[in-house]
């Protein structure tokens, strides 16, 4: 009796269990879809193709999954922040482009600049006049170095090794001087 009541009930509930049911289904692959929009930005990126037309979320997604090599060598993490600004500010294509690996994708902007600018960087380029600096002489192309600043910018390890050498350099020179005066004393 049970499935003769079932079958007389309208089908209209049927379409929104339906709806509910596919939803419901669908619901765990939303995050595993933003996972490959965020490398397939990253894939773009690197090999210098088009960034825009993804939603904001998809930028932020592929910015975390950016690898640390990517973002150290390539200039994908400014590439992929330009493209999620243009994205939020309603801009799809501007901002977010490509371009090659290693280079902006803002084309360069002439700048005018003034006599006194053009003078300035003259005088910087040109010349081996002695410049002060905070209040001290700099002399181009003169290097000052002494000992102490040659060793304070050395790695610690490299300088404990030094040290260990030079450690075991004394110790032979001493056997060998111990062993010439001990022979001497004989005769």
């Amino acid at each position: 009796m049970r499935i003769a009541r079932l079958q007389s009930r309208p089908i209209a509930h049927r379409p929104a269990l339906l709806a509910v049911v596919l939803a419901m289904a669908l619901l765990p692959s939303a995050p595993a879809a933003l996972a490959d929009t965020g490398e397939t930005i990253i894939q773009r990126c690197t090999h210098g193709e088009s960034l825009s037309g993804f939603p904001p979320r998809a930028y932020s997604r592929a910015l975390k999954e950016l690898s640390a090599d990517a973002e150290e060598y390539t200039d994908c993490a400014s590439l992929i922040r330009q493209a999620q600004v243009a994205a939020a500010s309603g801009h799809g294509g501007a901002g977010g482009g490509g371009g090659t690996t290693g280079s902006s994708s803002a084309a360069p902007v002439a700048t005018v600049v003034t006599p006194s600018e053009q003078q300035a960087v003259n005088r910087a380029t040109g010349g081996a006049e002695p410049v002060s600096l905070g209040g001290a002489l700099i002399r181009p192309g003169v290097v000052h170095a002494n000992v102490a600043s040659a060793f304070s910018t050395l790695p610690a390890p490299l300088l404990a090794t030094l040290a260990l050498m030079l450690v075991c350099l004394l110790a032979a020179t001493g056997a060998g001087v111990r062993k010439r005066v001990r022979a001497g004393r004989s005769d």
